[in-house]
């Protein structure tokens, strides 16, 4: 008896520490432990998502009132009192409360994580253990959120929301720049070793870019602006990004910018042409007007009558230009949340040359090889899947980790309840004028940033901007 006791805590034990994670990466590959806790988060951030979408479905409420015992009142419910309020646990409001106790979650670790600089720290085997009690503090706290009282609180979370998801998308332009940077730099390097393949490949997206970006901007008047009268705002959206795409395409080639920052070329400025288009599409796609907001039926199957009335448009799941969205948003999002934790983007982000807990030494560096090494070979000789390759210095920051995915959490959830005025449901998907004026200064932002980052090597000669 005492040693099947001891068997089972032996058990329940693991899932409260590392082993809990090996056990879900056990038919997989072998992969790095910071690898595996960084799947480990987004799996959470992703359950999040997928329960705050489940929350919107339209007619949600009516089929929970179906389920016998749950939210109506019978004989059985009499006897045992129902705590369950359905109205409660959907709509926008709930999908408030579910992302306070994600970004209260996530904040905590983020506070909590601050100078870890390796695996021997406690804090750690935190970040990287007892995945049991964490998804269990993160229950808690989202179960916690829905007992809030409703006096003030969708207001006061939502200016946070909406601080917060305008920094995300700030961080994200950032680093969607310093991506395009990269890119242009490694190939270019390619090219001036002789390699022809990668010349031809910068031609051919510099001109596809390019292309996407004219046919785009055609499309855009022919749908998006029908009635220059009606439509004029879209009309000088479409009118003044083209220009700006145009300005900076000009400073990527100017001899006097390419004097100081040899980097900057036809490939970045039609990269961010094509994102600055992208986010004018979004923008225009968020105006309730339906005259100016054609929905992709329409657009196949054209009418008279989008011009006759000012009806609002009525956006919903089964709609591709949503879809398209939501894949979109969901790609960029964990992207942006993955790469911006990386070492050498946390020195990017906070403009620091160093961080303290990122720093390696020559020692501890050769100690984390030799102890890489060393632990995947154990690891191979007794099939374990997932080893520590952090024993001499952590391979991501930690906190700014956990910050992007608090970042992200408030994004998503502006995004899904309208960003200004929540919608108790997926009819009216993120059809306002505030998302409106949120995308469209995001993509005068991104011109702004990426002009700046060609500019700057020239403005001010004496600093180092490698």
């Amino acid at each position: 008896m005492g040693l099947c006791l001891g068997s089972l805590g032996s058990s329940i034990a693991c899932c409260f520490g590392n082993a809990f994670c090996s056990l879900c990466c056990s038919a997989c590959p072998a992969c790095k432990g910071s690898t595996s806790t960084r799947i480990a988060y987004s799996l959470i951030l992703l359950a999040g998502l997928i329960t705050s979408c489940i929350m919107l479905i339209p007619g949600l409420e009516n089929f929970l009132h179906k389920i016998p015992a749950l939210c109506k009142n019978t004989a059985l419910d009499k006897q045992l009192l129902t705590i369950i309020d359905c109205s409660k646990v959907i709509g926008s409001l709930a999908v408030y409360r579910l992302s306070f106790g994600l970004t209260l979650f996530f904040g905590i670790l983020s506070l909590v994580m601050i100078k870890v600089r390796n695996s021997n720290d406690f804090r750690a085997k935190i970040q990287n253990g007892f995945w049991a009690f964490k998804i269990l503090i993160a229950i808690g706290l989202i179960v916690a959120a829905f007992f809030i009282p409703n006096t003030g609180f969708d207001y006061a979370f939502m200016i946070v929301g909406l601080i917060g998801g305008f920094f995300f998308i700030l961080v994200q332009l950032l680093f969607s720049i310093d991506f395009v940077h990269s890119w242009n730099e490694s190939w270019v390097d390619q090219v001036e070793s002789g390699s022809k393949k990668h010349g031809y490949g910068l031609l051919f997206f510099t001109f596809l870019f390019y292309i996407v970006t004219i046919t785009a901007v055609i499309l855009f008047y022919i749908y998006y602006a029908p009635d220059r009268f009606i439509c004029r705002l879209h009309t000088f959206f479409i009118s003044f990004n083209l220009c700006l795409c145009v300005i900076l395409s000009i400073i990527s080639i100017l001899p006097c910018v390419r004097e100081y920052n040899s980097s900057c070329g036809l490939l970045q400025s039609s990269f961010v042409s094509l994102y600055v288009i992208y986010y004018t599409w979004s923008a225009m796609s968020n105006n309730p007007d339906s005259r100016c907001n054609p929905s992709f039926s329409s657009i196949i199957h054209p009418t008279n009558s989008t011009l006759l009335t000012n009806s609002i448009r009525q956006q919903n799941l089964s709609d591709p230009i949503t879809i398209l969205g939501l894949i979109l948003f969901i790609c960029t999002l964990f992207y942006s949340v993955v790469t911006t934790s990386r070492n050498s983007r946390a020195k990017k982000l906070f403009l620091s040359s160093s961080i303290d807990s990122t720093i390696l030494d020559d020692a501890q560096l050769v100690n984390s090889i030799t102890d890489d090494k060393w632990i995947l070979g154990k690891d191979e000789q007794h099939h374990q899947h997932v080893y520590d390759d952090e024993r001499g210095s952590i391979k991501y920051n930690y906190s700014l980790f956990h910050l992007m995915f608090l970042l992200a959490t408030l994004y998503a959830m502006m995004t899904l309840t309208n960003w200004y005025a929540p919608a108790k449901d997926f009819h009216t998907y993120n059809n306002n004028l505030a998302s409106l004026w949120v995308k469209i200064v995001s993509s005068w932002l991104c011109v702004a940033l990426y002009v700046w980052t060609c500019i700057a090597p020239a403005v001010f000669p004496d600093r180092d901007f490698s």
